[in-house]
């Protein structure tokens, strides 16, 4: 229906390490660089928006070239190459490194570089119990649900 659609909440992309490991300085462009330049090997997924923005990102940086022997992927998470020790830090959407045991989050990409998923909702035009639908939309963006956001890696929605 037109004027429901509402922006829930937005996740970004951060950078985990194994659990105990020393977590790398993420808070710049060139902190960032440098982190990923010092590791001995990296992941982050092939496929899917946060996959295709970092390896986009580091062409960007210059660093493609220089990443690409030393880049893990694998199936699923890849958050599981750290936690296994098959890789030294990985780069995915914060939501799915958070869900991973045996790892820590650094943090999220500096803001120069960072790109977000918005996660939205609205009331379709067929809906047969629209004020139920917009009770819904109501829900999703209380105050009161902020917590549960944060604690699943998003930042709540609608004026991020």
């Amino acid at each position: 229906m037109a004027g429901t659609r509402t922006d829930v909440a937005r996740g970004g992309i951060g950078s985990a390490v194994r659990a105990g490991a020393p977590k790398p300085d993420l808070s710049t462009v060139d902190a960032l660089k440098r982190a990923l330049l010092e590791a001995k090997s990296i992941t982050h997924a092939r496929e899917g928006g946060s996959g295709i923005y970092f390896a986009a990102l580091l062409e960007r940086l210059g660093i493609a070239e220089t990443m690409r022997p030393k880049t893990k992927f694998g199936a699923g998470n890849v958050a599981e190459l750290v936690a296994a020790g098959d890789a030294d830090m990985a780069v995915q959407l914060i939501t799915e490194l958070i869900a991973v045991r045996g790892i820590q989050l650094v943090g999220p990409l500096p803001a120069e570089v960072q790109s977000y998923i918005v996660l939205s909702a609205a009331v379709g035009s067929r809906a047969r119990e629209p004020a139920i639908a917009n009770g819904l939309l109501r829900f999703l963006t209380a105050p009161a649900t902020a917590s549960v956001y944060k604690a699943k890696g998003l930042e709540p929605g609608p004026n991020f």
